[in-house]
């Protein structure tokens, strides 16, 4: 009986520890998310300044967003520079994470550190030694500098995605595919390619974020004529705070947790992918 009993309670225990596990988080979450959630209704207001809760409802600041120029201009320059990212940081990012995952040459490591390094530098410093470098070029305020500096901040998100779907690629496929007659190029783009895509998917996404979101280096590089959606955000909130930053910000909220569930998504059909080429492998 006595035995029975602390059988039972040690079947409690982790459950009791899971409970309350999961109620920490979800109040750290709810602390996490809720300054984010208040933007929302503030988009909505029908007054002229940003009060909460708001008195009325109306669309007028959305009107604002899209019948502006100015607003319009910095969101399709974002865009534009985010793809031009995405499409440069996949481009280096997947043969330098097939290099560093399949290589064998010394200072691998070193060379996959300095690859990872912008994640870990302080953006505030890479935007500092940036724009001095750029202005002796005479670069200062120009998208291509933009542009070079996001896909050196991008390409890490790459080179982590497509090296974590490497991890569990079975190098024999490629092995049975060379030995039917296919050359490495075709043995690349039909064997290795279409069962890394996930991970060159996810990686790509991450890195149209980076670019897409970021500010401190635009600040220091975009000068007064390249003006990015964040940078514009920002001079709104210093100079004519109204709800129109409210809607921006709630349009951006949407627009990023949409990118980042399909990210997930990719991910996770990664995941299933290389547990399926694995149990192919073994059979």
């Amino acid at each position: 009986m006595t035995q029975k009993c602390h059988a039972q309670s040690a079947l409690k225990r982790p459950r009791a520890v899971g409970i309350w596990l999961g109620t920490i988080a979800a109040l750290v979450l709810f602390y996490l998310i809720f300054p984010i959630l208040v933007i929302v209704p503030l988009s909505f207001s029908s007054a002229k300044y940003l009060s909460f809760p708001p008195p009325g409802f109306s669309l007028q600041w959305y009107q604002n967003f899209f019948g502006r120029s100015d607003w319009l201009d910095a969101a399709r320059l974002s865009i534009w520079i985010g793809l031009i990212v995405m499409i440069l940081a996949t481009g280096l990012g997947t043969p330098a994470a097939l290099g560093l995952v399949r290589g064998r040459f010394p200072g691998k490591k070193l060379i996959n550190a300095f690859i990872i390094s912008p994640l870990i530098a302080p953006v505030i410093i890479v935007a500092i030694g940036v724009y001095f470098f750029y202005a002796l070029l005479g670069l200062v305020g120009s998208p291509f500098a933009l542009i070079l500096v996001h896909t050196c901040l991008a390409v890490p998100f790459v080179v982590i995605n497509v090296s974590a779907t490497l991890q569990g690629f079975d190098e024999r496929l490629e092995y049975a595919a060379m030995s039917l007659g296919a050359t490495p190029w075709r043995t690349f783009w039909q064997v290795t390619l279409p069962i890394i895509r996930p991970g060159v998917m996810a990686g790509a996404l991450f890195a149209f974020i980076s670019s897409f979101d970021e500010l401190i280096v635009a600040l220091f590089v975009s000068g007064t004529t390249a003006v990015t959606l964040p940078r514009k955000m920002w001079q709104s909130i210093r100079f004519e705070i109204d709800p129109t930053i409210a809607a921006v910000s709630t349009i951006l909220i949407v627009f990023t947790t949409a990118l980042f569930l399909a990210a997930e998504l990719i991910r996770r059909r990664s995941e299933r992918m290389r547990t399926s080429t694995a149990a192919i492998a073994a059979e």
